[in-house]
């Protein structure tokens, strides 16, 4: 699959709709601050905000896309969060998640896992 760009809004298109079919409600996709962007924010059932990174993986790729998101990128994901909550004057439990997208070369989905709370 070519083309980061492309590869990423397939993997929070995808995403996006996992969520919706789980009864989240979806708030943002693709915000930015001067932090950092916000893959995806939504809202789950129970009310909690969760703030979604996304990681697409095609082909034979080392390793867990989780494992990208290391100690330097969560805490850029953390200043972002605090900087939409602060804009929206939001004050209320929120989590960070994961997305580990799966596609093949041609960028069919084959699979997706979601991690909650995953830091």
């Amino acid at each position: 699959m070519n083309g980061g760009k492309t590869a990423g809004n397939l993997g929070e298109a995808e995403t996006a709709r996992y969520l919706r079919k789980k009864g989240y409600t979806l708030l943002e996709s693709q915000w930015r601050c001067r932090f950092g962007e916000l893959d995806l924010v939504a809202r789950d059932r129970t009310g909690f905000l969760c703030f979604v990174e996304v990681k697409l993986r095609s082909g034979s790729f080392a390793g867990l896309p989780r494992e990208a998101v290391d100690g330097r990128k969560q805490e850029r994901l953390r200043a972002a969060a605090s900087c939409y909550m602060s804009r929206r004057e939001l004050d209320e439990p929120a989590r960070f998640d994961v997305s580990e997208v799966y596609a093949d070369d041609t960028g069919r989905v084959l699979r997706i896992c979601y991690l909650e709370n995953a830091f």
